[in-house]
Order: C-alpha cells, then structure tokens, then sequence
C-alpha cells in the first residue's frame, strides 16, 4: 500500500520526574489490564517488545509487510471478542487521511490480517489534509455520510455527533481498548456528546517545539542558548540569514512558519505564537470571548503573532518559496530533510527524525514545549501584562476512530465496524504507531515508559527530550485547548484565507488581517446561531 517516497530545549528535571512518575503509572495499568480481555502480563510485555523491533530504529521506514505483521501480532484481543470468520459477506467503508502516505496506508496494512480473520472487507475513501474538512462538511450538509467508520479529530465532534451522525461506543470496546490508559486531557468529555461515549482516540496531538542541537551552544550559529520565547524565536531567525547550515552546507534558517493554508490546518501554527499571547492563567477562553462569543483573533495579543510573521518574511528570513510551503511542506520536506533550524509540529516528528527514510536530522534534534512570551495579554483587563507566559498548544486534540449511525441498524455490521477500530485503536498497536512513522503521537500513560523505547533501539536521553516535550505539554497547567464546537474549521479555514492574503501583503497591516478574520467569525457565529454557539464554548472550556 505504500505508493511512493514520504513528501518531501533541553529535557528539565521537572519531566524526568513526570516521566518516572507516569512510568510507575503504566506499570499499574498494564497490571489491570492484564486482569481483563488481555493475556497475561508476560506475553503481553512480548508483543510490545516483539512488534517494537520491526523494523527496528535505524533500520529504515516501515513497509506495508512491516505494518501487516504487526497488525497480525496486535490481534489477540480482537480473537478474544470475535469469531473466526464472523463478519463474513460484510463490507465496510471507512474514510481517512493519505497524508505523506500515513495514516490510511498504515491502516491498510493494519487491518489486513484482521480482515482475514474476520471474513470483512473494507473499502477506502483516501484524502490529502487539505481536502480533508471540505468533504467531510459537504457530507455533513447534504446528508450523504457514505462511510462507515471515520477517522476524524475530537473538534470535529460538534459536527458529527452533535447532528446524530456517530454511533454510540459498545461497553465491550472501551474494555479492549483500554480506555482508561488514555492521558489525562484525553479522558471524557473529550469523545463524549450529551454522556455518551463515540471515539476510540488513536493519537494524542499537542505541537511542540523542535530544534536543531548544531545550531546552538557555545560558539554555534546560533547562538549559545536555544530560544524560549517567540520573542527570541524571531530575534534568531532574522540573525541566522546569510549564514550556512552546519549540516547540509545549504543557507542556514531559523523557524519555520507554514504561510500556505491546509484546509483549517494551517490555523494551528500561527494559534502556537498567539498561544503564548493570549492564553492567559486565569482564562479558559483565547479564541472567542465565552459570554458573547465575540472573536478574539483580533485582539493585540492575536495581531504580534501575525505581526512576528510578517517581520519574518519582510526580512527574508524564510527559504524562497515560503508563501507556498503548508505545514506539511516545513515538517516532511524542510525540517526532516535539513532545512531549518526550528519548527512547531505534533509530536510525531519526533519518532519520524529516527525513523524515517527521509529524515538526516536524527542525531542533531531536540525537543521543548511551545516557546513561551515576555509578556501577555488579558483579554479581560484589555491590557499587556508585563508576566512571561507559557501556553502549550493542544493542537486538534488527537485523531481518533469514529463508526457512524448508518450501521446502527445492522447489528452485524456495526460490530464489525467496531471490531475494525478496537483494533487500530489497540493499547499494544498503539505503542508501535507511536514509536514509528503514523501520523501519531504518544497519547496513553503506558507510552511513556523508555525502557521500551530504549529496547527498541532509541538511546535515553533522545526519548526523555522527545517524550518529556509531550509530556510537558500534556500536563501544563496553562495548556490552549481548542473547543469541541460546532462550524470550528469553518472558523479555521477562513482564517487560513485571509492570513494568506495578509502574508502576502493584500492587506495593509496585521491588525487589518486580523480584522478580517474576526469579521469573518461573525458571520459565522451567526449562521450557526450565537447563542447555541455560547452554550457549547462554554461547556466545552468546563465553565
């Protein structure tokens, strides 16, 4: 299934010491675990071990025969709950991502023996990220969902299940699955609507922040000290041009902003800078104001981090051609292959730098939360605080599995298409997708015990830089969580529009930008009603 080539801070004793605490942890859930649907301890410590070493790190990327092993090695739990053969005659279809041939690919390869085994056959609906909330939308809005099983992210679910369009989680899966092994952000309401249950989370997705270790240290270009700021992020980034890459030899170039939409994806990179703004301790809310639902994307806080941009590309501070690079271009085709010397990204970028074909940054990547700011904005004083701040992103807040209601009528079928996702959803399965090449990062406590990772082939001290950065951001306690409401990548698609247009000097100013998107906002505040719209921002931030 693979059809071609991928496109194209120091770790603080304060995360050593999450680490080993959420060590602990998993040891105590795989003890409970192993009291339910699981094997025993033992053999499942096997498993782990055993589908860690295929391919093994450093031994080039995962094939689809690497992926069908290990989906017939993670198969134990899905034979305990269903017959050989059961889901005979049934089909399935289930519509996901292509992106830099993960996800869907992966998933292919994952459920082959399971279909196997099962007698069920799966059709595919494959979608580049771009393409990705513009057809799941028209789905929704003509009443054509032609899938069955869905992988979508949780801000998604004001649009799905709160139009009845998901299926309700049988009890048998949330104990296959584990559930409860699941981070704490990640736990309900998170895959919940009105109490009930629809998601099996199969990624965790927080941005954080990675940078190239040769660019700096004593004497190094850029600087002896890697930027925490944004403010220092931009103060690198303009003194790095002209100089070369120790690396590859090539123009040597600080962070990397996407200035190319990605279908309400793109929102993301410029809400890390804004983050680190606008969050503020005292507040849940950073995108609209709660009682109103007023935007804030065009408050002072939102309009320096459109600012910070804009000076990057007046300075010529990014490689040519920036204004048409998406997120997916600085992550696979810039940073991994060696251009740049810092990039907000999920977390995967990490496992993707050991073991991916096309990464040459391995041995020179470290790993830290969102930079942080000098100073914040509150929202409710409308005024610059002089505090620094910190603000970690939760970007998209994972992927997860979803089965529609148009099985819910065929008890057959909508166990099958249960089965299909315990199964790529699967605490061990989990492990590998997270230690390789997915699209995914760790998301379950169980994750984040090393010496796993360490046996698989990755050295210590990467794993507690690359794990205590998710780790770290998981657990901040003034992490931006983005709201689960209806019309969300509406707001973040016309966003991407009038940011492209402000990056590429359509409009006079960042806060002429800004005002665009919030105009923007109104509108479609008001299309889905406002005051629906202020009740379920509200439950969403837990006010």
């Amino acid at each position: 299934m693979k059809v071609g080539a991928y496109e194209i801070m120091q770790a603080r004793m304060s995360r050593r010491r999450m680490l080993q605490g959420a060590t602990a942890l998993g040891a105590v859930t795989a003890v409970s675990g192993a009291m339910g649907l699981r094997p025993a301890m033992a053999q499942e410590g096997n498993v782990r071990a055993e589908i860690l070493k295929i391919p093994g790190v450093g031994m080039g990327s995962p094939t689809d025969a690497d992926w069908q092993k290990v989906g017939e090695m993670c198969l134990g739990a899905t034979k305990a709950n269903v017959a050989e053969g059961e889901f005979a005659g049934v089909e399935l279809t289930f519509l996901g991502l292509n992106n830099q041939n993960l996800h869907n690919f992966l998933f292919r390869g994952f459920l082959k023996p399971w279909e196997a085994y099962t007698g069920a056959k799966i059709n595919w609906i494959d979608l580049a990220q771009a393409d990705y909330n513009a057809r799941l939308q028209q789905s929704i809005a003509t009443g054509t969902v032609d899938f069955d099983i869905i992988e979508m992210g949780a801000p998604f679910e004001g649009d799905t299940a709160g139009r009845g369009l998901l299926d309700e989680m049988p009890d048998w899966v949330k104990t296959q699955i584990e559930a409860d092994d699941l981070v704490g952000y990640l736990q309900p309401p998170v895959g919940t609507w009105d109490g009930k249950t629809y998601r099996i989370t199969i990624d965790g997705d927080c941005h954080t922040f990675a940078y190239r270790t040769d660019y700096f240290g004593e004497g190094a270009i850029g600087g002896a000290e890697v930027p925490k700021t944004w403010q220092q992020v931009n103060e690198v980034s303009k003194a790095l041009i002209g100089q070369t890459d120790p690396l590859t030899g090539q123009p040597a170039h600080g962070y990397l902003d996407p200035l190319k939409g990605w279908g309400g994806f793109g929102m993301y990179f410029i809400a890390n800078r804004a983050a680190a703004y606008v969050k503020h301790p005292d507040d849940p809310a950073w995108l609209f104001d709660p009682d109103t639902m007023k935007p804030r994307v065009n408050n002072p806080g939102w309009v320096q981090a459109i600012q910070d941009v804009m000076d990057l590309i007046a300075a010529g501070a990014y490689p040519a051609d920036q204004i048409n690079a998406d997120p997916g271009t600085t992550g696979f085709s810039q940073f991994l292959a060696g251009t740049g010397s810092m990039l907000m990204w999920w977390g995967d970028i990490g496992s993707s730098a050991r073991t991916s074909d096309t990464s040459v940054v391995g041995d020179v990547v470290g790993f830290g939360i969102n930079p942080g700011s000098d100073r914040r904005y509150n929202s409710a004083a409308g005024a610059w605080e002089e505090t620094a701040n910190e603000a970690p992103l939760m970007a998209y807040i994972g992927w997860g599995i979803y089965v529609t209601s148009r099985v819910s009528g065929d008890e057959k079928k909508r166990k099958a298409a249960w089965s299909a996702a315990a199964h790529l959803g699967g605490k061990d399965l989990s492990l590998w997708t997270a230690a390789y090449p997915s699209g995914f990062q760790p998301y379950r406590n169980s994750h984040f015990q090393y010496e796993e990772w360490e046996a698989a082939g990755y050295d210590r001290a990467y794993i507690e830089d690359y794990l205590g950065s998710n780790l770290d951001s998981y657990n901040h306690p003034n992490a931006a969580i983005e709201p689960r409401i209806p019309g969300i990548f509406q707001y973040y698609s016309v966003a991407e529009d009038e940011l492209s247009k402000g990056f590429a000097g359509q409009y006079a100013s960042a806060q002429e930008t800004a005002d665009a998107i919030a105009a923007a906002w109104e509108k479609i505040t008001d299309q889905i009603g406002r005051d629906s719209q202020i009740a379920l921002y509200k439950a969403s931030l837990g006010m």
